[in-house]
């Protein structure tokens, strides 16, 4: 009787092992396919910025340049204002995330206070302004009226607190242990310095995720230069100028399609296709360089066993 239930279950377990294998595969094979689905159109984008623009026009360009070529780059950078470009956008999104995420980070932390009174009217109020706004253009004239254009401070002021990243902090907070702030207060602190040695560092991981919220919507952000600062070419974000870049390579396409029908005319090497795949991948690439510094904090539970109720 013993030697049967062994074999049955040496049987049973081995039908657990293959049907645990075959889910561990298909599993695989699907992460797979969405790894392939989300890196490949990077690689396609970084193999036309490379390749010649004319040779791209023939199609077959996937994973690797058939035709090498630095033109696309060199038409993208060889502008003045491209660099000038950079430093602003470099300028403003570093000003704007330090600014905009130690601003929302305080107001979080106070609203989040059980003994604020009117925690709960603020909140609805900045709720509020998630459904309703004034508009393009009463936007617009405030920030005229306010002397903001023509200035770099356009970029920062009129976003200085997110009613979503606020809720975001704030719900975070709301998860803290309570027991943390009563005891610094047992020991004698303030909120101010229970905020800096307290909940900063335990709210690393939502500061972070805030802090790539607000770096990459300044970086990819044009709009307001093309409103407020485009007369002014010191003020000019690197998006804005790739974007006029764009639309002026536009006019290459129709003489492209022509060269490329005549082996003697290569005067043009560029196509909208190829500096736009360059422009692309200069764009992305501080946005990628930063996020491998911010992915270590994406994660939870920094505040288990702090506390022992």
């Amino acid at each position: 009787m013993e030697a049967t239930n062994i074999i049955y279950k040496k049987k049973r377990n081995k039908s657990i092992s293959m049907s645990r294998l075959i889910v561990s595969l298909i599993i695989g094979l699907v992460l797979t396919g969405f790894v392939v689905i989300t890196i490949y159109p990077i690689l396609n984008t970084l193999a036309l910025s490379f390749n010649d623009g004319l040779d791209a026009l023939r199609g077959g360009i996937h994973l690797w340049p058939r035709k090498w070529t630095l033109a696309n780059y060199r038409t993208v950078l060889h502008k003045e204002s491209i660099m000038t470009g950079f430093y602003i956008s470099v300028l403003r999104t570093v000003v704007a995330t330090v600014v905009q995420l130690s601003l929302t980070a305080l107001i979080s932390f106070i609203i989040s206070r059980k003994r604020f009174l009117f925690a709960k009217q603020i909140s609805v109020l900045y709720v509020m302004t998630m459904y309703v706004s004034g508009g393009l253009i009463p936007g617009f004239l405030l920030n005229k009226m306010l002397g903001m254009t023509n200035s770099f401070w356009v970029y920062i002021i009129p976003g200085l607190v997110s009613a979503f990243n606020m809720l975001v902090i704030r719900t975070y907070m709301n998860g803290l242990p309570d027991s943390l702030e009563e005891s610094a207060q047992i020991d004698g602190a303030g909120y101010f310095k229970i905020f800096v040695k307290i909940y900063v560092p335990l709210c690393k991981p939502v500061f972070a995720t805030i802090a790539l919220f607000i770096a990459v919507g300044q970086w990819n952000s044009w709009f307001d230069t093309m409103l407020y600062n485009r007369m002014n070419v010191n003020l000019t974000v690197l998006q804005y100028e790739l974007m006029k870049l764009l639309s002026s390579v536009s006019q290459l396409s129709g003489d492209a399609n022509q060269s490329a029908q005549s082996a003697s005319s290569t005067a043009v090497q560029v196509t909208t296709t190829s500096v736009r795949s360059a422009a692309t991948i200069l764009t992305c690439l501080p946005i990628i360089a930063l996020y491998p510094f911010l992915q270590r904090y994406f994660v939870t539970g920094l505040t288990i066993g702090g506390v022992k109720e």
